[in-house]
C-alpha cells in the first residue's frame, strides 16, 4: 500500500489559480535533486541535473574524486548555465509575473535552484562521509534548510504577487 503524498501545497495560498500548480515545493525540488522519481514538470528535470552536475564538481564519479580536468571543469560549469538559463526561461514563458506593487527578487528562480541542488548535494555527502556529531554535517544540513524555505517562500510570494523575478 502506497503512503500518501504529504507534500505541501501552494494550491490553497493566494495564488493564481492556473499558476499555483506551476511552481514545486522544495520538497519535490529536493527529491528530484535526489533521483526519485517526482511528477511535476520540467523544473524537476533540470533540479536532478543540476544536482548530477554539482555531484559530479563537488564528489565525483565512481569514486574517483572531484573533476579535476580543466576541460570537464568548464563544461560542468557550461552545463549548469544552460540548465539555469532553461529555468528563467521557462518561468518566464509559463509563470504570471505581476510588475505593480511587486518588490524586486535579486536572484532568478533557476539561480535559487542551483543553489538547492548544490546544498542538497553537499548535505548528502556530508551525511554519508561525516560523524554524526560533526558541525559540518549539521552545518550543511541547516543550510539545506534555510534555502528550501527561503524557495518556498519566493515561490508564495511571486504566485501572491508580492514579489517579481528579475527577467535577465
Amino acid at each position: 500500500m502506497a503512503l500518501p503524498d504529504v507534500s505541501p501545497s501552494y494550491a490553497d495560498l493566494e495564488a493564481q489559480p492556473l499558476a499555483a500548480g506551476l511552481l514545486p515545493t522544495s520538497d519535490l525540488l529536493l527529491r528530484a535533486c535526489r533521483g526519485h522519481r517526482v511528477i511535476g514538470g520540467p523544473l524537476l528535470w533540470f533540479a536532478h541535473d543540476l544536482a548530477v552536475l554539482h555531484g559530479r564538481r563537488l564528489v565525483g564519479r565512481g569514486g574517483i574524486g572531484p573533476e579535476t580536468d580543466p576541460t570537464s571543469i568548464i563544461e560542468t560549469k557550461r552545463r549548469r548555465i544552460e540548465l539555469v538559463m532553461a529555468i528563467d526561461d521557462w518561468i518566464v514563458r509559463s509563470v504570471p509575473q505581476h510588475r505593480l506593487g511587486a518588490t524586486l527578487h535579486t536572484e532568478t528562480v533557476g539561480s535559487v535552484i542551483d543553489r538547492l541542488a548544490e546544498a542538497s548535494v553537499r548535505a548528502h555527502h556530508a551525511l554519508m562521509t561525516l560523524d554524526a556529531n560533526d558541525e559540518m554535517l549539521h552545518g550543511a544540513w541547516h543550510h539545506l534548510a534555510e534555502l528550501s524555505d527561503a524557495y518556498d517562500d519566493l515561490v508564495r510570494d511571486v504566485l501572491a504577487g508580492r514579489r517579481r523575478l528579475p527577467a535577465w
